[in-house]
């Protein structure tokens, strides 16, 4: 994202509706206007969402503390949430005393705001420290007007550390793209840390002939479907009901299965795909009202 352009702009949100921001922004990252009364790709629907689909169960569902009540609700268990550790209102009250050598820290309003922690002993926490305090900051409604955020209470929170045994340095995680409370296909990222690519497949684990201009898709990478990949489903289903568009990330550690999030936005809908033409397929999935 152009961090620059996005402060400019923001120092206009007085004086700009959110439909106007949205149009500015929009035209800035997709180089088109943006068709709000008849919008038709991915992208365009994904920003009238932010307008006109406004319920207040979605800022718990992007609350990364609070949306593992709503999971446990849902699915009927807390078999499938990573463990919450530690938490803290205040980053002076942050205390690393009691908690493991190895544990994941968040921000409960943030959008990929995660510090993974591999050694206790050898970490610097002053940079932590410094890292969240910008983070605690920001707001992503006033930025891409992610309307769900909007009320979610900043908080720091620890989590369990989890690895995947088969290969510690990138942990694989599974995204389902659900419309109208049905999964339709889903992305799996990797080498993040190196050459960030991602790989979208249909639901019969048939890799789909696109992928995301920022992360590109890789033919030579190939996963294995788990054994379990069917409850996999399941639960995305499950906790994508009741919504018109919702990624739901899913971890699948030796068998285990564990939440991850839950996304309204993804790319902020300011993403462009490696072929524009599956920016309207995948824009007809969603019904709008």
């Amino acid at each position: 994202m152009n961090h620059r352009f996005i402060n400019g702009l923001l120092r206009l949100r007085p004086v700009l509706s959110d439909k106007i921001y949205l149009r500015i922004l929009f035209y800035k990252f997709m180089g088109k206007r943006l068709n709000l009364s008849n919008p038709t790709t991915f992208n365009e629907k994904l920003q009238w969402l932010k307008l006109y689909d406004r319920k207040p169960i979605y800022s718990k569902y992007v609350d990364k503390d609070a949306v593992k009540e709503v999971v446990e609700s849902k699915l009927g268990t807390n078999e499938n949430i990573i463990p919450t550790l530690a938490k803290w209102e205040n980053i002076e009250d942050i205390d690393f005393t009691n908690l493991p050598d190895r544990f994941v820290i968040k921000l409960t309003h943030d959008s990929g705001g995660v510090f993974i922690v591999h050694d206790k002993k050898t970490f610097d926490l002053d940079a932590i420290k410094d890292k969240l305090k910008k983070s605690l900051s920001r707001n992503f409604y006033d930025e891409f007007k992610e309307w769900p955020y909007k009320n979610v209470p900043p908080l720091i929170i620890a989590e369990q550390y989890i690895e995947n045994a088969d290969n510690p340095e990138d942990l694989n995680d599974y995204k389902f793209f659900c419309f109208n409370g049905e999964p339709k296909f889903f992305k799996i990222d990797f080498d993040r840390q190196t050459n960030h690519g991602a790989n979208y497949y249909d639901l019969n684990w048939n890799r789909l002939p696109f992928g995301e201009v920022i992360c590109p898709p890789n033919p030579n990478r190939q996963f294995s479907r788990p054994k379990n990949f069917d409850k996999m489903i399941e639960i995305a289903r499950k906790l994508a009901e009741g919504t018109k568009f919702i990624r739901i990330d899913l971890y699948n550690i030796q068998g285990k299965i564990l939440f991850g999030e839950m996304t309204f936005f993804p790319a902020a809908g300011l993403g462009k795909f490696t072929d524009e033409e599956w920016d309207i397929k995948i824009g007809n999935m969603i019904k709008l009202d």
